[in-house]
């Protein structure tokens, strides 16, 4: 099993313990994200790789050219998360697209996978990514509405712990309709603790708990959508 989606520095604790729990548990690699500190928990530890880039809500101080100079460390697999938050007021929109749209050349210029934060701003993420022809994941998907468009043009769909709630119908209807080859699970940790786990903090263990929900909403055997999300993460990020 993999963790697509992990934030190793913000947690409150050695990441070694937070990996080796996670090895416990059967998640043998951990996609963590963030800048600087993210490819060098890469670099520390053999079973985490790193996803490089400015959030929405550091648009306005983000240097993209540390972005590109991060990106050429060989274990940053993916830029990102990068995209549009009109939920909160950490930076101006005109900010977050410019930095959502430098970002998305990046990636175009590199080759590798943009990882996708929207929220409150489906409308103008699926405008800003009409024109990107690249390797597309949907972070931590709570957007139902952007979901015919994810399948008709084969973006990858990551669920997170919230999928699990008992108030998130709609986000497990959503996994159910998600291609086989393009569904992904992350845990967004320290954030959004699975419901058999909430008021926890997260860690890369509990996204067990997330792929069991997941199984059960496809009707198919965890361990053998555990081995196809495995699948599916290593031929987006080409690990």
């Amino acid at each position: 099993m993999i963790d697509t989606h992990a934030h190793l520095d913000a947690l409150d604790e050695d990441p070694a313990d937070v990996v080796a729990r996670a090895r416990d548990a059967g998640v043998t690699r951990i996609l963590t994200v963030g800048m600087a500190q993210a490819v060098e928990l890469a670099d520390r530890f053999q079973d985490v790789y790193a996803i490089v880039g400015i959030h929405p809500h550091e648009s306005a101080d983000g240097d993209i050219d540390e972005v590109r100079r991060l990106q050429a460390h060989p274990k940053v697999v993916a830029v990102g998360e990068t995209g549009l938050d009109w939920f909160r007021n950490y930076a101006t929109p005109e900010a977050q697209r410019s930095i959502f749209e430098a970002q998305l050349g990046l990636a175009t210029e590199l080759g590798k996978p943009v990882v996708i934060h929207t929220r409150a701003a489906d409308d103008d993420t699926l405008a800003a990514l009409a024109d990107f022809d690249g390797t597309v994941v949907l972070h931590c998907f709570s957007s139902p509405r952007m979901l015919p468009t994810a399948l008709e043009r084969g973006w990858y769909v990551s669920f997170a712990g919230n999928a699990t709630y008992k108030n998130a119908p709609e986000l497990r209807i959503a996994a159910s309709q998600v291609r086989a080859d393009r569904i992904l699970a992350e845990t967004d940790c320290p954030y959004l603790a699975p419901q058999a786990v909430r008021g926890k903090r997260n860690e890369p263990a509990y996204v067990t708990y997330t792929l069991g929900v997941l199984a059960q909403a496809r009707g198919e055997d965890p361990d053998e959508l555990g081995a196809r999300i495995d699948a599916n993460a290593t031929a987006c990020f080409r690990l």
